[in-house]
């Protein structure tokens, strides 16, 4: 079985590089970031105070969050930092087809949605 259900999301053009765009898909607010053609996705609220990670700069691999400067991996989802938290964001598989940017959301197991309702 597939553990992700592929969405598709954007252009790859519309997100230009070393810049971030949030997308919404199922209530889940997500940041997909381009870093020069690869593509990374996290949630798109920082873990310490909410702030809009799709609106900070991009440094390298990571993401500084516009609010208070809290520095976010992009492949990890770890908080580097401040060096002493250890928060961690949920992130997300980014692939592309025919130039168009396809999200990875983890699939809800039968039985999990059966408990779940």
């Amino acid at each position: 079985m597939n553990e992700y259900r592929w969405v598709r999301v954007a252009p790859c053009d519309s997100i230009p590089p070393r810049e971030g765009r949030e997308v919404v898909i199922g209530g889940r607010h997500i940041a997909v970031f381009n870093l020069g053609g690869r593509f990374f996705a996290t949630d798109n609220r920082c873990p310490h105070k909410g702030g809009p990670l799709c609106d900070g700069i991009v440094t390298g691999a990571a993401v500084v969050c516009p609010l208070h400067a809290w520095k976010i991996n992009l492949a990890t989802g770890r908080v580097e930092r401040p060096e002493a938290m250890h928060a961690c964001l949920q992130t997300y598989p980014i692939r592309v087809e025919n130039d168009v940017l396809l999200l990875g959301l983890p699939r809800v197991a039968s039985n999990d949605a059966d408990a779940a309702a």
